[in-house]
């Protein structure tokens, strides 16, 4: 079941929206990367600190991801909304006058620093100092809200309408209201006893490609992508993670995790070999550095639910058997580089190799 419309369902209107938010969010892809683990790379390296490389294993499903935060490495939390949130939703998803991007409320915050003088369309996607303005949020703590700026109706255009947004929902409610949507329960999350219960909790982490004991800002994206299942429109929540060193992206796609995996020579040799390129190409558009004869690119695997994480074809309520996996891999591929524009993602089969 979706909550949002395919777009050869939605009026001629709201399918020009849908295009540039697509667009927009592409733009987004990009500088979250590139902040996220590109920016993070250098920082090891200019600290003489070895990057901590994620293991294969911890992109399989149901993964453990060691519990060591590094200091070095970007962390944030990014919701981008095709349309507006309800204000009848600032209880969960806390955005208000006090954390609205206004000069007075940034000048309040000691995190924010700006290399360009502030003015009041800085915070609009379309301006040429957008990813400047959305680099110096990123620090701050909690998330950051781009939503359809209401200031012109007559147009599909997208600003950064709040900063340090909490995610006020308990994990309880927000299992509770999946499980009622899988059809796992009825109503109440305690109505087939407590040991269901949890459960059930556990497989909501499960559900959002999260470890069960993961960190505050990862509990708090799964937790903003469910809450918004309750818009009618499609969303998109990033979030970068100094213990999973990687970036997630959940969206109506799915979930997604990209992460930095170094190449050898002889890796970059059979992905050239294999997807038809000259090694030159691949080191030119795929690798954001040379390391020791090989590389440095980055990895994007891609996961779907499976049938025990999807509403059931009758309709009818089911048991849970926590030993059904939710998530499965469907894509892996190594994605050019930030900034290269004629390149497309190289496919990459490493998880069970």
């Amino acid at each position: 079941m979706t909550h949002w419309h395919f777009r050869e369902e939605l009026s001629r209107h709201d399918k020009i929206r849908r295009l540039v938010y697509e667009t927009l969010r592409d733009e987004l892809d990009q500088y979250l990367i590139e902040y996220g683990l590109v920016e993070s790379y250098h920082q090891f390296v200019s600290k003489d600190l070895a990057y901590p490389f994620v293991e294969k294993r911890e992109l399989k499903p149901r993964a453990r991801i060691p519990d060591i935060e590094y200091e070095c490495h970007n962390r944030f939390l990014v919701i981008f909304v095709e349309d507006l949130i309800p204000s009848a939703y600032k209880k969960y998803i806390r955005f208000f006058d006090n954390n609205k991007v206004t000069k007075e409320n940034l000048m309040r915050s000691r995190t924010i620093r700006f290399s360009k003088k502030f003015f009041r369309n800085l915070k609009i996607f379309e301006t040429s100092y957008f990813s400047d303005f959305l680099k110096g949020l990123l620090p701050a703590d909690y998330a950051i809200l781009i939503q359809r700026d209401p200031a012109i109706k007559a147009r599909n255009r997208y600003a950064i309408s709040h900063f340090r947004v909490r995610i006020d929902w308990l994990i309880s409610d927000a299992a509770e209201d999946m499980a009622r949507e899988l059809r796992y329960i009825s109503k109440h999350l305690y109505e087939k006893g407590e040991a269901y219960a949890e459960e059930i909790q556990k497989k909501f982490f499960e559900y959002y490609g999260l470890p069960t004991a993961c960190g505050g800002r990862r509990t708090a994206a799964m937790l903003a992508a469910q809450f918004l299942r309750r818009v009618p429109s499609i969303s998109t929540v990033y979030v970068a993670s100094c213990e999973s060193r990687g970036l997630y992206r959940i969206s109506e796609r799915g979930v997604s995790k990209h992460i930095l995996m170094k190449l050898t020579d002889t890796d970059i040799q059979n992905l050239a070999r294999t997807c038809n390129l000259e090694v030159d190409t691949v080191k030119k558009n795929y690798l954001i550095a040379e390391e020791g004869g090989g590389g440095i690119g980055i990895f994007r695997a891609t996961y779907e639910h499976t049938s025990h994480a999807k509403f059931p074809e009758d309709g009818k309520l089911r048991e849970l058997n926590p030993e059904y996996f939710w998530m499965t891999v469907t894509h892996q591929s190594v994605i050019p580089k930030p900034g290269v524009w004629d390149s497309a993602p190289l496919p990459y089969s490493i998880i069970y190799t």
